[in-house]
């Protein structure tokens, strides 16, 4: 699952949902219930999997609290448009699970609740017990707006038999000892196979080396791009090198006929991705090789880097009629008993540190790993344009590894482009600004 603003409003509420009226489609009008306290109906949308098992997790909190939840399963393709035309329409839920780099443009939009005051008053949500680079993505301009749900980063998954074989026993502490090691485990298994999986049509893994730098990725605000810094031409060359040296074959993952299988096979040994591979490799790989995988936090540039801050959190509607309701529906879903559900029935990883005692987690030794990265992990560009312009980074990318585009040229290009990504957001912030001058 997988967006972001500021928490400035150019535009007058009823002009907003205007805006969105002109390019939403109409939608009939979804009635909300008005009712308070024991006898309230809170409506919840929730998607793909977690909206599979939505109701079941809230059976036991309906019985107690007298609450009834309408859950709302939506799939994860359309979901992004259906929360527009929601708002657009005044047919908003009452709280939705909501993948958290798109809650910055909700926030834009004035769609969603200040939640801080409620947490400060919580005995249930403690800030403090969550990972901090997961917390920090429901935070825009210093208000929160969500509270994480599950959460999601990117690692390494290798097969430790292959680095083994290439002489070593330990996973890469940093870029240069990575770097040995996939020369080492390339030559060992040869010229029709790889070190590592880059598939080209994602843009995560050059995300994360990039969030390791200290620049960021956008500048002034998030108005123009800034991968014309050093640190994301550091980045750059670094993921390139492996492409370059033959350590990655230039394929994207559909190119590869199954994930899966490839690693079995030992067509590549490193590969980076998230939680939910921890289920598959151990449903997909056969029992010979189930020891002969494991799962290591990234290489940072001199040490242990950071991560992607991924995940879904749930948020509550500004427009409910029902926010009391609803913030207990998410106090419920933020227990670590409850979040320890979650985990059982889908492998999402937990966001609060306290849950990981469960011995379920605790003993599990592919998610300690992530527990470790969990520490490490910072937010993208916290702008609604970012999920655009990371696309457009997977593309240029894409472009320099086929041999379209000269590597030095690519930064500029990026930026070409994220700056014309943000022409909109540049005229809208600089409006807002002229208004406050002139009072």
């Amino acid at each position: 699952m997988r967006v972001r603003v500021r928490a400035f409003h150019p535009f007058p509420d009823p002009q907003r949902r205007t805006l969105l009226r002109a390019a939403a489609c109409a939608v009939p009008a979804l009635t909300a219930s008005c009712s308070r306290g024991r006898d309230a109906t809170v409506r919840l949308w929730a998607m793909g999997r977690e909206g599979e098992v939505a109701g079941e997790l809230l059976q036991e909190f309906e019985r107690s609290s007298g609450i009834h939840v309408r859950v709302e399963q939506l799939p994860w393709s359309a979901a992004h448009e259906k929360l527009l035309t929601a708002f657009a329409g005044d047919t908003t839920p009452d709280l939705c699970q909501l993948g958290n780099t798109w809650l910055p443009e909700l926030v834009a939009l004035g769609a969603l609740e200040m939640l801080g005051a409620r947490v400060r008053a919580s005995r249930v949500v403690d800030a403090h017990d969550y990972f901090s680079g997961i917390w920090e993505t429901n935070t825009v301009e210093g208000d929160l707006y969500g509270v994480p749900w599950y959460i999601d980063t990117r690692l390494l998954f290798y097969r430790r038999d292959l680095l083994a074989r290439a002489g070593f026993q330990a996973p890469p502490p940093n870029w240069g000892e990575w770097l040995q090691m996939l020369a080492a485990v390339k030559q060992s298994v040869g010229p029709d196979r790889y070190a590592i999986l880059l598939p080209l049509n994602e843009f995560e893994p050059l995300l994360a080396l990039a969030l390791q730098q200290d620049e960021p990725l956008l500048r002034d605000g998030g108005r123009w791009g800034n991968f014309r810094s050093d640190g994301f031409r550091r980045a750059l060359r670094f993921y390139l090198s492996m492409f370059e040296r033959g350590f990655a074959p230039p394929a994207t993952n559909n190119e590869i006929a199954n994930v899966w299988n490839e690693f079995g096979r030992g067509y590549f040994s490193f590969y980076i991705s998230g939680p939910w591979n921890i289920g598959e490799f151990k449903r997909r790989l056969p029992p010979e090789l189930q020891d002969a995988w494991m799962t290591a936090p990234l290489p940072g540039p001199h040490g242990p880097g950071a991560s992607i801050a991924g995940g879904s959190s749930l948020v509550v509607f500004r427009r409910s009629r029902n926010k009391d309701a609803a913030w207990r529906v998410v106090e419920y879903l933020g227990q670590p008993a409850a979040q320890r559900r979650l985990h059982a029935l889908t492998g999402n990883l937990p966001p609060r540190r306290s849950t990981w005692n469960d011995p379920a987690l605790a003993g599990d030794i592919h998610a300690r790993a992530f527990f470790d990265q969990l520490e490490r992990v910072r937010p993208a560009p916290q702008v609604p344009e970012w999920e655009r312009i990371a696309n457009e980074m997977r593309l240029v990318v894409e472009r320099v590894v086929d041999g379209e585009l000269a590597a030095d040229r690519a930064p500029a290009e990026l930026d070409a482009r994220a700056d014309r990504i943000l022409e909109k957001r540049r005229w809208m912030l600089d409006r807002a600004q002229e208004r406050m001058k002139t009072g």
